[in-house]
């Protein structure tokens, strides 16, 4: 029987392969490549430069966080898929996504279907 090779390797063998599924924050991200001096190659992901913040009412709905809510909570609630915490962070000025939800009562931009993510910044209700 012959040896399976790691998934790793197998997308480094197909040209254009993206190592993150189409749900990652990372998909659209830059791939690098980094040869050493020995000429072995590593790749890396080029850093992720967030899209610019706007004011566009039509792009994001807002959300008073409620006690013990979560961003992957509500991620789970608005998009279906915690894992997509990420777009919620996006659409909002903080640095630590637990900020977007450690205040009840804060109100929050979550994207919109399909949207790009344009957030109004930090509301009090």
């Amino acid at each position: 029987m012959a040896d399976i090779e790691p998934y790793e390797s197998a997308l480094d063998s197909i040209p254009g392969a993206h190592p993150y599924p189409r749900t990652s924050r990372y998909h659209d991200a830059e791939i690098g490549i980094h040869r050493q001096p020995d000429g072995t190659e590593v790749r890396y992901t080029k850093r992720r430069l967030l899209p610019p913040l706007h004011q566009r009412e039509d792009e994001t709905q807002p959300h008073t966080v409620g006690a013990g809510e979560r961003p992957d909570l509500l991620a789970q609630r608005y998009f279906g898929d915690p894992s997509q915490w990420w777009q919620i962070a996006d659409a909002n000025p903080v640095l630590d996504p637990n900020e977007l939800t450690d205040e009840a009562g804060r109100v929050i931009d979550i994207p919109l279907a399909g949207g790009f993510p344009g957030g109004r910044g930090d509301r009090r209700v």
